[in-house]
């Protein structure tokens, strides 16, 4: 089998980059062509060992767009068909499963999530239309094969519950099976991935630690960014994602870390999506790198 890859189908959080409804300041440079920032769809990765198959983490309701602009998962061979074997999810959010639907005329997967996630997906109606869609629940810790021979393990990470399902006074930071990562590991190589995190624990870190590289929740620069930009009223924090900068946000939290380091599903605010500014050089001057859509890492 070959080498594990991983291709990031999207790199932008939810609403993607620019939202269809902004005008913050970074959204404003995308509006107006700015060739410092580049338009991204909504957080996912696709992984494979090499065999033709792959598996989806989260599915965005960006899917199709990013299933057409990679090449890999195109169709080929039979009349009707994907390379697509599987969908993981490591949450219910919105932006994690409403491209299952695009996933629904009828060519087999199998979707693996938390009893928890996949109760969000059952009690709703439209997901019903998945009829070739098999479900396997997975609990944290439980570790499980994926095509390619890849041993997924989910992982409880600090979060909510889904914004549809949080309620008036939401509990923030707990580890509970509605907010997860996955830890790949295929032929020593290794590659963890959290999309969204509010904060990061101690088995976290030990977790990254024996990783080869990690993809990680980059939503906000600074913790009360949408405040400061007019763009909403919670801080980051509130919305169960630590801030990259500041007191207790991810530069400080993994500083050492000596895995390869990348942001991902990062806000349509978030200033290290513009080339040469000062964010972008500060953390690559940290050793994170910024990915964007299509991006191929192997490992």
């Amino acid at each position: 089998m070959g080498r594990l890859t991983a291709i990031v189908l999207g790199s932008a959080a939810g609403g993607a980059f620019p939202q269809w409804n902004c005008r913050c300041p970074v959204c404003t440079l995308a509006w107006a062509g700015d060739q410092r920032v580049r338009p991204r769809t909504q957080a996912a990765i696709a992984v494979s060992s090499g065999d033709g198959r792959w598996t989806l983490i989260n599915a965005s309701p960006d899917l199709g767009q990013q299933i057409r602009a990679t090449h890999a998962l195109h169709p080929a061979g039979a009349l009707r068909g994907s390379p697509i074997d599987a969908v993981v999810l490591t949450g219910a959010e919105i932006d994690q499963i409403a491209g299952l639907l695009s996933l629904r005329e009828s060519s087999p997967f199998t979707l693996y999530a938390t009893p928890s996630s996949h109760a969000a997906v059952a009690a709703n109606a439209m997901f019903a239309a998945m009829s070739a869609m098999t479900r396997r629940a997975i609990n944290p810790g439980e570790r499980f094969m994926l095509a390619g021979n890849i041993e997924a393990n989910l992982f409880t990470v600090p979060g909510k519950l889904p914004l549809y399902l949080e309620g008036d006074d939401p509990e923030i930071g707990a580890e509970n099976a509605a907010n997860v990562g996955i830890e790949l590991v295929c032929n020593g190589a290794r590659l963890v991935f959290v999309p969204g995190a509010a904060a990061v624990s101690d088995s976290m870190r030990e977790r990254f630690a024996r990783a080869d590289a990690v993809l990680f929740d980059g939503t906000l620069f600074t913790d009360d960014e949408m405040l400061r930009t007019g763009t909403g009223k919670k801080t980051g924090r509130r919305m169960g994602h630590m801030p990259i900068d500041g007191e207790g946000g991810t530069l400080e939290a993994l500083n050492g870390l000596k895995a390869r380091r990348m942001f991902i599903h990062i806000n349509n605010t978030n200033p290290i999506q513009i080339d040469g500014s000062p964010e972008r050089a500060k953390v690559e001057a940290a050793g994170w790198q910024v990915v964007e859509d299509g991006m191929e890492i192997v490992l």
